[in-house]
C-alpha cells in the first residue's frame, strides 16, 4: 500500500512538473493557454469535487490539450481544467482570467488559498447577467498574487453544447482598454447594420420592392445572430432570460437564412432566370422550416448544428454564379459578397474543428463579422448595380419612346400636309357642285311644299278614319260582348274575351281588388308585385297573396278559362244545366263537372238575392268567395 501511494506521488509530481506554468509579467498585456499549459479531465459520471480532483490519485488522471484550445464536446461529462499560474508580486498590474466561449451554461473556478483550501466562483450562461464580478460579455475572474510561487487553478465546467474552452489571462488595465475598443468596434458593426437596414427601408418606400423588405429582415437577422454570439444581446436585451439567451441564436439564424434565400430570388430574378433553382430554393426553404420547427418543438439542442446553415449559404451562392454565367450583370456583386460570407463561415468551422495551422485571436474570432460588413457592402452595391440597370432601361425606354413620338409627329405633319391638299382639292370640288346643288335644293323646296300640303290632308283624312275605326270596333266589341253574355254561346266564342290564363288572372285580381288592397295579415294598404302573376305581396309584413285566392277558383286543378265558362254556364241556365252536358262541352270529366256544379250551386243558392237583379255579369259574383267553397277539384 506504501509502494502504491509513493508511485502515485511520483506520477503526481512528475505530472504537475510537465505542465507548463504561465508567469506573470509586466511585458505582456495577455496570454491564451494552450496544450501543455491546461490539462483537461473527463468526469463523465460526475462524481469528482475539489478535494477529489486536487487529491494525487486523481491528479495524475490530467492530460494535456492536444488542440491549440480544448474542447468539451460530451454534454453529458463534466469537464476539469487545470492551469498553473507563476506568481510575481513585483508587477504593477492585476490580473484576471477571461472565458471568451459566453455560451458555457456552468463555470465552476477554484482559486487556492495560502491555507490549502479553495476560493469557489460561480460563472455561466445560467445564471443572471447581473451577478458576474465584470459586467462583460465574457466570463472573466480575478487571480491572486499575492504568493511567490506558483498557483494551480481547477475549473469545472459543463454545458448542453459543445464548448470552446478559451482560457485567457489578461493584465486588468489590457482587459478594460480592450473592452472599451471591443464594444466601441461592436458599436460600429451594429451601426452599420442598422443603417444598411434604414437606407434599404427608404429604398423600399421610393421602389415598392419586396427585396429592400428581405433584405432589412436578413440584415437583423444577421444583427440579432452576432448579439447572440458575442453576448451583447444577454448583456443589454435580456440579462434575466437564461433560458431563451441558450437558443436565441438558432432562431435568428433561421430567420437570416429564410430571409436571404427570399432576398436572392427576389434580386437575381430566379423564378425567371433560373427556373430549376428556384425550385430548389423553395424546397431548402420548406426543409430548413421544418428543421427549425423540430429544433423548437422536440429538442432545442438540435440549434448547436450550425453546419447546417451551410446548404442556404452554399444554394444563395451557387445561385448568384449561375444568375452571373447566364449573364445577369448586378450578380457580380452578389457572388463578391457571397464569397467573404462563405470565408468568413469556413473559417468558424475550422475554428470549431480546432484546426492546428489557424492562430486564434482577434482576426479570426471576429472574421465572420468583418465578413458580414464586406457582404453587406457588396450586396448594397449588387442592389444599387440593379437600380442602376432598371433606372438605364428605364431611360432607354423614355428615349424610344421620344423617338417614337418624334416619327409619330413627323408622321402626322406629313399625314396633315397630305390632308390640307386633299381638302383644298375636295373644297374647290364642293364649291363646284354647291351652284348645282342649290339649284336642286330650289327645286326640292317646292316640290316639298307641295308634299307637305299633300301630308297635311292626307293626316286629315287619317284621323277621320281612324275615329271611325275606333268606334266601328268599340261597337264590335260591345256587340259581341252582349251576345256573348245574352246567350248561349259555346267555349270558343267564350274564349275570346278570356283567352287564355293571363287574361282570366287579371279579371279576377279586378274583381278581387277593385275597392283597393288590404293585407289580410297586417291590414296594410301598400304592395308591390308578387311572385305569381297578377298577385300582390304586402311591403310591410311580405305576405303574398295570388288573384285566385280566397275565391271560389281556389286550388282548382282544370283550366281557368274553363272554369270561368263553366261558371258562366251555370249562371246562365240558372244551374240547370246537367254535369253530363258540361262534361261534353269543355271535354271534363263528368264528376269533376258534377262535383263542380254542386258547388257552384250552393253559391248561387247562398247570393240568390245579391244575383236576382245583378244582370249580364252576375257570374262575375260568383267567383269572389270567402266562404268554404272554394272549388279542390281531382
Amino acid at each position: 500500500m506504501l509502494l502504491l501511494q509513493a508511485v502515485c506521488f511520483f506520477c503526481f509530481v512528475f505530472t504537475a512538473s510537465a505542465q507548463t506554468a504561465v508567469s506573470l509579467s509586466d511585458r505582456i498585456d495577455q496570454h491564451i493557454f494552450s496544450y501543455h499549459e491546461i490539462y483537461c479531465l473527463e468526469d463523465t459520471a460526475g462524481r469528482y469535487d475539489i478535494s477529489k480532483v486536487a487529491s494525487n490519485e486523481v491528479a495524475a488522471q490530467f492530460k494535456p490539450s492536444k488542440t491549440n484550445t480544448p474542447v468539451a464536446k460530451n454534454t453529458n461529462s463534466y469537464y476539469w481544467y487545470r492551469i498553473t499560474v507563476q506568481n510575481n508580486p513585483r508587477t504593477k498590474n492585476n490580473w484576471l482570467l477571461e472565458f471568451f466561449d459566453q455560451t458555457i451554461d456552468d463555470i465552476t473556478f477554484y482559486t487556492p488559498n495560502k491555507n490549502g483550501t479553495y476560493t469557489v466562483t460561480y460563472m455561466g450562461a445560467n445564471r443572471p447577467f447581473g451577478q458576474r464580478l465584470f459586467q462583460h460579455k465574457n466570463f472573466s475572474v480575478n487571480i491572486l498574487n499575492n504568493q511567490a510561487k506558483e498557483s494551480t487553478y481547477y475549473i469545472r465546467i459543463k454545458s448542453h453544447q459543445p464548448a470552446n474552452v478559451i482560457v485567457v489571462l489578461r493584465s486588468v488595465s489590457w482587459f478594460i482598454h480592450y473592452a472599451l475598443d471591443e464594444y466601441f468596434f461592436f458599436g460600429i458593426f451594429y451601426g452599420m447594420i442598422i443603417v444598411f437596414s434604414l437606407y434599404n427601408l427608404v429604398m423600399f418606400f421610393a421602389m415598392r420592392q419586396i427585396q429592400y423588405l428581405y433584405y432589412i429582415m436578413y440584415n437583423l437577422s444577421i444583427g440579432l445572430y452576432e448579439m447572440c454570439t458575442d453576448g451583447i444581446a444577454y448583456q443589454y436585451i435580456w440579462p434575466n432570460a437564461s433560458g431563451w439567451n441558450h437558443y436565441a441564436y438558432g432562431i435568428a439564424l433561421y430567420s437570416s437564412s429564410i430571409f436571404a434565400l427570399l432576398f436572392t430570388q427576389n434580386l437575381l430574378y430566379v423564378k425567371n432566370k433560373a427556373s430549376r433553382l428556384n425550385k430548389v430554393i423553395w424546397a431548402v426553404i420548406i426543409l430548413r422550416s421544418v428543421f427549425f420547427l423540430a429544433c423548437l418543438l422536440i429538442n432545442k439542442n438540435w440549434f448547436t448544428f450550425k453546419i447546417v446553415e451551410l446548404v442556404p449559404l452554399s444554394l444563395a451562392f451557387i445561385t448568384g454564379c449561375r444568375i452571373l454565367y447566364n449573364g445577369y450583370r448586378p450578380a457580380r456583386y452578389f457572388v463578391i459578397g457571397y464569397s467573404f460570407l462563405m470565408i468568413g463561415f469556413l473559417i468558424k468551422v475550422l475554428i470549431a474543428l480546432n484546426v492546428t495551422w489557424l492562430p486564434f485571436g482577434p482576426v479570426t474570432h471576429y472574421s465572420l463579422s468583418v465578413c458580414f460588413i464586406m457582404e453587406m457592402s457588396f450586396i448594397s452595391f449588387a442592389i444599387g448595380d440593379k437600380v442602376r440597370l432598371l433606372k438605364k432601361k428605364k431611360e432607354k425606354a423614355q428615349r424610344n419612346t421620344i423617338k417614337q413620338l418624334r416619327q409619330n409627329e413627323e408622321l402626322k405633319d406629313s399625314l396633315n400636309r397630305t390632308l390640307e391638299q386633299q381638302v383644298t382639292e375636295r373644297t374647290r370640288e364642293v364649291m363646284e357642285q354647291s351652284a348645282v346643288i342649290k339649284q336642286q335644293y330650289e327645286e326640292l323646296k317646292e316640290a316639298n311644299t307641295l308634299l307637305q300640303q299633300q301630308a297635311e290632308e292626307i293626316s286629315r283624312m287619317n284621323v277621320l278614319l281612324e275615329k271611325d275605326n275606333i268606334s266601328l270596333q268599340t261597337s264590335i266589341e260591345k256587340v259581341t260582348h252582349d251576345r256573348v253574355m245574352s246567350a248561349e254561346v259555346d267555349y270558343e266564342e267564350f274564349s275570346k274575351i278570356y283567352p287564355d290564363r293571363e287574361a282570366c288572372f287579371k279579371f279576377l285580381a279586378d274583381l278581387k281588388w277593385e275597392h283597393g288592397y288590404a293585407c289580410r295579415k297586417c291590414n296594410h294598404t301598400q304592395y308591390n308585385t308578387g311572385h305569381l302573376p297578377f298577385s300582390r305581396r304586402c311591403s310591410k309584413c311580405g305576405y303574398d297573396e295570388s288573384a285566385i285566392a280566397y275565391t271560389v277558383l281556389q286550388n282548382t286543378r282544370i283550366p281557368i278559362n274553363k272554369a270561368f265558362y263553366m261558371i258562366f254556364l251555370l249562371y246562365s241556365t240558372k244551374g240547370k244545366i246537367s254535369s253530363h252536358k258540361l262534361s261534353e262541352q269543355l271535354s271534363i270529366r263528368q264528376s269533376t263537372c258534377w262535383t263542380y256544379s254542386t258547388r257552384i250551386k250552393k253559391v248561387m243558392e247562398q247570393k240568390k238575392k245579391e244575383l236576382r237583379n245583378a244582370g249580364k255579369m252576375g257570374w262575375s259574383k260568383l267567383l269572389i268567395d270567402y266562404s268554404d267553397n272554394a272549388i279542390k277539384v281531382e
